[in-house]
C-alpha cells in the first residue's frame, strides 16, 4: 500500500457504511463526502464498479441457493438476478410456488406466481418486464 493511501486511511478512517462526518455530511469509505449538499457523490465508473460487484454477489447467492439456477438461459438468469437484487435472497426464498415452478422448468406458472404478489404490486412495470423475461426467455 502506498504511503498516501496508508496515511489517508489512518487519518480519515475506513468506513464500510455511510455515516455523518464531523461536518454533518454523509460520508463513506475513506472520507468520501457523498452528501447531496456539497459532496462529490460517485462517478459513473464507481457506480458501475459497485453494480458489477453486486451483480456478481447476487449471482453467487443464486448459484449457491438453487440447483436449477445455473441451467437457466442468460435471459432468465438476468430476470432472477434483477428480482433478487431488488428484494434480497431471504424475501426471494419466500416465493415457494414460483421457485418450485422454476425448478420444474414451468416458466408460465413461475411468472404467474411472481406476478401474484405484493412485490409485483409494489414495483409495477418492473414485475411485468421480469415475468415476461421468465415466461419467454427473451429480453
Amino acid at each position: 500500500m502506498s504511503k498516501i493511501i496508508e496515511m489517508l486511511r489512518k487519518h480519515e478512517s475506513v468506513e464500510t457504511h455511510a455515516y455523518e462526518c464531523s461536518a454533518n455530511k454523509i460520508t463513506v469509505g475513506v472520507g468520501r463526502n457523498i452528501d447531496k449538499d456539497g459532496g462529490i457523490g460517485l462517478s459513473n465508473d464507481e457506480i458501475d464498479y459497485l453494480l458489477a460487484n453486486d451483480i456478481k454477489r447476487v449471482n453467487g447467492e443464486l448459484l449457491r441457493s438453487f440447483d436449477w439456477f445455473n441451467s437457466l438461459d442468460q435471459v432468465r438468469k438476468d430476470a432472477m438476478i434483477d428480482l433478487c437484487f431488488n428484494i434480497g435472497l431471504p424475501r426471494m426464498k419466500g416465493f415457494k410456488k414460483a421457485l418450485a415452478a422454476m425448478d420444474g422448468v414451468d416458466y408460465d406458472t413461475a411468472a404467474l406466481e411472481f406476478l401474484d404478489s405484493r412485490w409485483a404490486k409494489q414495483v409495477g412495470s418492473r414485475a411485468v418486464t421480469i415475468t415476461n423475461m421468465i415466461r419467454s426467455g427473451e429480453y
